[in-house]
């Protein structure tokens, strides 16, 4: 496999396929996903000409499961030692959800600082903060939260087959039409990364402040949100996410869920296109 060891010995997994002469594509994928959650847009712009690459956060997918480290300031790190074991230049950074805040995190602490990234896509993110707090009066009570750290100790298993088949994709929305392969997929990534990785993730990406990371970066990014989302509402994400980013592009999809990189690859894939293109 494809590894790369991160300074505190953690090897992280990744994938990179293309042209090595080709401008790259970097995803970061969510919570508690894979590398494998991009499969259709790593194909798609593999297809295009575009070198892709993507990892496995630490204590998710084939990456270590290691015991500490989850937080987004060593995410952030990971990705940056993927992209200089590999030396990217001139990359596009793609985050989707929890990615969304590390590639946020990668861009303005890393890549931006080292000339290395052309543009951001954040899609469904987090940033710039999802916990409610005195500052962000919009956000999501501790509670919910609370919850989830509760469902995932109890019952890890049941509770990333319900996320999925409710949620994350709008399966629980009237006349949706359900995939029960895309729930079992979901639930199949999950099952293989470590549990103390997705339990304390959950603080990463609830509680991390992106607020100043958003404000410094100024390469062209695009924001990209379902209005359906009922993981990450876009109230207190993308609408504030977009406002605070110097050089950005809102796209906001009416009735989108969440996994909308799943359930609409073919809307999403071209949009990201045309946005590297333009």
């Amino acid at each position: 496999m494809n590894t790369v060891t991160t300074k505190d010995g953690v090897e992280i997994f990744y994938k990179d396929w293309g042209p090595k002469s080709a401008q790259p594509i970097m995803f970061h994928h969510g919570w508690p996903l894979s590398s494998d959650d991009w499969d259709a847009q790593m194909l798609y712009f593999l297809d295009k000409g575009y070198r892709v690459v993507a990892h496995d956060r630490r204590g998710h997918g084939r990456s270590t499961q290691v015991g500490d480290g989850h937080d987004m300031d060593h995410y952030a790190a990971d990705a940056a030692a993927v992209v200089e074991h590999l030396d990217l230049r001139n990359t596009v950074h793609v985050g989707h959800s929890t990615g969304g805040g590390e590639a946020t995190h990668y861009v303005a602490r890393h890549g931006q600082p080292q000339g290395r990234v052309a543009k951001l896509v954040i899609i469904g993110a987090v940033p710039p903060i999802m916990v409610k707090t005195e500052a962000n009066p919009g956000g999501l009570p501790i509670e919910v939260f609370d919850d989830l750290r509760r469902q995932l100790a109890a019952n890890r298993a049941q509770f990333y087959h319900d996320l999925p088949a409710g949620p994350f994709y709008s399966f629980n929305r009237p006349g949706a039409k359900v995939s029960e392969p895309v729930i079992n997929n979901w639930w199949r990534q999950g099952m293989i990364g470590g549990a103390k990785a997705h339990y304390d993730g959950i603080k990463a990406f609830s509680e991390t402040d992106f607020t100043e990371d958003l404000k410094i970066i100024t390469v062209p990014t695009l924001v990209m949100h379902g209005d359906d989302d009922q993981i990450v509402p876009i109230a207190d994400s993308a609408l504030l996410s977009s406002k605070l980013l110097q050089n950005a592009t809102l796209k906001v999809y009416e009735k989108f869920p969440h996994g909308m990189c799943t359930t609409h690859a073919d809307i999403i894939n071209p949009d990201i296109l045309a946005f590297i293109k333009g």
